[in-house]
């Protein structure tokens, strides 16, 4: 999978993001979902989430945290910023939230649909000491039980095909694309003329129908 930015910037964008939801949570007294929410809002998650350079290592994470309370209008009577983070829960929920961000590809607010912080927060005590790698697993796992559509189905509904009409105009099996979207069959590990067929005929990218 291709990434929004280099892997040598990841651990500055964890570092920050870990440091603004410990700022927010333990200063500000924002409960982090509400944090996240606002994150999104301001339009700062979307530039963190594709790499712009201001965000993910420019600013620290207090400095984060008072950009996006100044973008959604909150910005009043800020404490001392902090110099110093133990590597609390909310630092560690903000922390791993950037890797799998990052790893994933998907959006902070995709991400909040089916994994919001107080989720993340009850995974701390099992998965903090743990490798980032079986933490992807953990969230991919919450993922599919929450039964969201697959992204093929989600991209398929949004050009107005049904699943017959993508078969005949792709040359994919009915069943096939039945068991992608059911998630009987794995589409990351379809081939490659398969991947391709869906996407061009979508009019998409194959990386925008990847789970």
């Amino acid at each position: 999978m291709m990434h929004a930015y280099d892997e040598m910037y990841l651990s500055d964008a964890m570092e920050n993001l870990g440091e603004a939801f410990d700022y927010s949570a333990s200063v500000l007294k924002i409960p982090m979902d509400d944090f996240l929410d606002m994150f999104i809002i301001s339009g700062i998650a979307d530039q963190f989430a594709g790499g712009t350079a201001k965000f993910i290592s420019g600013l620290s994470g207090t400095e984060l945290v008072w950009e996006v309370l100044h973008r959604t209008g909150k910005d009043t009577g800020f404490p001392s910023p902090q110099t110093e983070y133990d590597y609390s829960p909310e630092y560690w929920c903000g922390w791993i939230l950037a890797f799998y961000q990052w790893h994933t590809g998907k959006s902070f607010k995709e991400i909040r649909e089916y994994l919001p912080m107080k989720e993340i927060y009850k995974l701390y005590p099992t998965l903090h000491e743990a490798s980032e790698e079986k933490f992807i697993d953990v969230a991919n796992s919450i993922l599919l039980h929450k039964n969201l559509p697959a992204k093929l189905q989600t991209v398929r509904k949004a050009v107005g095909l049904s699943q017959k009409e993508l078969s005949e105009k792709s040359g994919v099996t009915l069943r096939m694309i039945q068991q992608y979207e059911q998630r009987a069959k794995d589409i990351n590990k379809a081939t490659a003329s398969n991947l391709f067929a869906l996407a061009q005929t979508l009019g998409c990218k194959a990386e925008d129908l990847l789970e």
